[in-house]
C-alpha cells in the first residue's frame, strides 16, 4: 500500500503552511483513535488462472473524520508512520483483522505494518492475544510490510519473521520495484509472497519497458520460492498479460476496491499462499 501526503504538490508550498497541515493530518487521526473511528476496508486477491477463485484479501486501514469522510491510509499513514500514532494505528489494524479470522474460519487476510512496529510490546501483546483466542488463525495471517519500510529495518525485521514464521505467519513484502531492497535482504529476509508495484503492472499491456521489468521481478519471486501477485489492476487487457506472464495473483480495482462491507461468500477458495 503505498503511502503518500495528502498533497502531491506539497513541495511547492510554503513550509509553514506544509507543517500546519501535518499537525492538522495528526491532529485528525489522534481525533479517530480517541473516538475509535477506525475501520478496516478489505480487497480481494484472485488467482490468475482462474480469477474468480479468491486467493486473500488485504486489509487497508480507514478513518472517519469528524465530518463523516473516510479517510484512505495514503492520506495520512505517511505522516504518522515514524511516531507514536504510527504504532497505534498499526495495533489498532492488527485487532480489528484478528477479530476478521476470527468471524470468518476460512478467511485468509493480509494485514498492513510498518517494519517500525517490529517488537512493538503493544502490537505483540495483540497478536498473542489474538492467536490464544483461535489458535488456527496463525496459519491464515499474512503480515505485509512495505518495501521501503524494510529497508529502515532489515536486521530487526529478519529476527522478528523467523519468530513468526515459526508460528504458521506468512510474510509479504509490498510494493516491490519501488524501493531500493537489495536482493541480499530479499534472499536473507524469506519473504512468502512478493507484491508487484502498480507503478509497473498499471497499464502494461502497452508497456514494453514495464513489461520487461514485471517479468524481471515476477522471475526474482520465484527464484526465491514466492507468490507474486500484480498490484493496481484496473484493466482486463493488464490482467491477461499478467496471467500469460506467469503472476500468480492479481489485485486492483477491476477485480473489486476496497470495501468495508466485503463478500466473504466466495472465502472458501482461500489458501492459495499455503
Amino acid at each position: 500500500m503505498r503511502t503518500r501526503s495528502l498533497d502531491d504538490g506539497a513541495s511547492n508550498q510554503p513550509s509553514a503552511e506544509i507543517g500546519q497541515r501535518d499537525r492538522d493530518v495528526l491532529d485528525m487521526v489522534a481525533e479517530a483513535i480517541q473516538a475509535k473511528s477506525i475501520h478496516l476496508a478489505f480487497q480481494p486477491v484472485v488467482l490468475a488462472n482462474d480469477t474468480r477463485r479468491l486467493a486473500f484479501f488485504e486489509s487497508l486501514i480507514r478513518i472517519r473524520d469528524p465530518g463523516g469522510r473516510t479517510i484512505p491510509a495514503k492520506d495520512f499513514m505517511e505522516n504518522v508512520e515514524h511516531c507514536e500514532l504510527g504504532r497505534l494505528i498499526d495495533c489498532l489494524s492488527l485487532a480489528a483483522g484478528l477479530r476478521a479470522l476470527a468471524q470468518h474460519p476460512t478467511l485468509r487476510l493480509a494485514i498492513n505494518m510498518s517494519a517500525l512496529s517490529v517488537g512493538y510490546p503493544d502490537w505483540l501483546e495483540t497478536l498473542d492475544t489474538g492467536i490464544g483466542q483461535a489458535p488456527d488463525i496463525s496459519e491464515r495471517l499474512i503480515i505485509e510490510i512495505t518495501e521501503h519500510s524494510v529497508i529502515a529495518e532489515p536486521e530487526s525485521v529478519g529476527a522478528f519473521m523467523q519468530e513468526l514464521h515459526s508460528l504458521g505467519i506468512c510474510f509479504a513484502m509490498d510494493d516491490f520495484g519501488a524501493g531500493q531492497t537489495s536482493l541480499r535482504h530479499l534472499r536473507d529476509l524469506e519473504f512468502d509472497v512478493l507484491k508487484i508495484d502498480g507503478a509497473f503492472t498499471k497499464g502494461i499491456h502497452g508497456d514494453p519497458d514495464n513489461q520487461a521489468l514485471t517479468s524481471a521481478l515476477h522471475e526474482i519471486g520465484r527464484h526465491f520460492g514466492m507468490l507474486t501477485v500484480a498490484e493496481n489492476v484496473e484493466a482486463a487487457a493488464d490482467a491477461a498479460w499478467l496471467a500469460d506472464a506467469g503472476i500468480d495473483c492479481l489485485q486492483g480495482f477491476y477485480f473489486g476496491a476496497p470495501s468495508l462491507s466485503p463478500d466473504w461468500s466466495d472465502s472458501s477458495n482461500l489458501g492459495a499462499t499455503g
